[in-house]
């Protein structure tokens, strides 16, 4: 790129980010996670694309598989604030958010005070999400979506970069409280994390069952978090390709004109217009990643499965059928075409 990005002013910015410098930058990152990650290269991968996005992600996956552990690396490599939540049946919004306090002012007279919540974090772990009641999750929705939190008619803003990894065991339903779609919509991306293959195992059991601790170093910082997204946001996409992403979250609607018969047969509701923008927005920097600076159907591509498997809601018939979201994204992909 020869030239800096414009600022909302039409100015050009006085301080940006090369593509070049934005790749090599998210490979420290992913390098330096995967010294505590065994594998899993598809799920580091998905994790640091909604982080540089500004989005939220939702991680499913049976327990063990290093969910928790992912979050507090990505903490240890960027140097920024980090709060882990522990949803439980009992947990309260104001345990999140925070409360007001009765304390003493300068003056010594009695007077209210804001508590913040662990939300008031850069990176904030919500582990096993779905263990908590409805009104609790609920707390997430504004911080997720405004990036503010509103507490006895007071909006208190978030600091940025403010990423929410949201986890939760799809074995374990008895006693739970599934999200609603409403929240599962708020999720950039919802990514299932695989069983490791026999050699990740082995390198798992090597790597955990010895003396040797790996070192991880703070390669990034937020403030350079927030430059790269702002990146991001300038690489170009063509018509074409974003009529490609348009069609393709049309396409997860039953009632819609050239709905493919996947669609008709097993789903109930569609993705919302946020499945697109986050189509767009992750091809940008899967692009980056790949070191070009213009989007591809490819980078569309790439991203459908975790940013619309959770906006497609399937009806009965896909349950008892046991047909997933991902095989119904699946049949989607082959279905539309890339050009019209």
């Amino acid at each position: 790129m020869t030239n800096p990005p414009i600022g909302a002013q039409g100015q050009p910015e006085a301080e940006y980010m090369s593509p070049d410098e934005f790749r090599q930058r998210a490979q420290v990152i992913e390098a330096e996670v995967s010294q505590v990650i065994v594998g899993q290269r598809e799920l580091i991968r998905q994790s640091v694309v909604t982080l540089l996005a500004g989005g939220n992600a939702l991680l499913e996956g049976v327990p063990g598989l290093a969910k928790t552990t992912l979050v507090r690396t990505l903490a240890d490599v960027i140097d920024c604030s980090f709060s882990r939540i522990q949803f439980t049946p009992d947990l309260m919004p104001a345990d999140i958010v925070g409360t007001m306090l009765i304390g003493e002012d300068a003056q010594g007279r009695k007077a209210f005070r804001f508590e913040p919540g662990p939300i008031f974090a850069n990176l904030v772990l919500a582990d096993e999400i779905n263990r908590a009641t409805p009104k609790t999750q609920s707390a997430l929705l504004e911080a997720m979506q405004e990036h503010t939190v509103t507490v006895a008619k007071t909006i208190h803003q978030l600091t940025m970069p403010f990423f929410v990894l949201a986890t939760q065991n799809p074995l374990e339903m008895e006693g739970t409280y599934p999200l609603p779609e409403a929240q599962l919509d708020r999720f950039f991306f919802k990514i299932n994390v695989a069983f490791p293959t026999t050699a990740e195992l082995i390198e798992i059991a090597n790597r955990t069952t010895g003396a040797y601790v790996p070192q991880i170093r703070k390669v990034a910082s937020g403030e350079l978090i927030k430059e790269m997204q702002m990146l991001a946001r300038t690489v170009p996409v063509a018509s074409h390709v974003v009529a490609f992403a348009a069609r393709l979250v049309a396409a997860t609607h039953p009632e819609g004109k050239d709905t493919p018969e996947v669609t008709r047969q097993y789903v109930r509701y569609g993705a919302s217009p946020r499945g697109v923008q986050a189509l767009i927005l992750a091809g940008k920097i899967l692009a980056l990643l790949d070191g070009r600076y213009n989007v591809a159907f490819t980078d569309v591509k790439a991203a459908a499965l975790p940013a619309l498997r959770h906006r497609c809601v399937l009806n009965f018939e896909a349950q008892a059928e046991g047909v997933s979201s991902d095989e119904v994204v699946k049949g989607i992909l082959e279905t539309v075409k890339q050009e019209p």
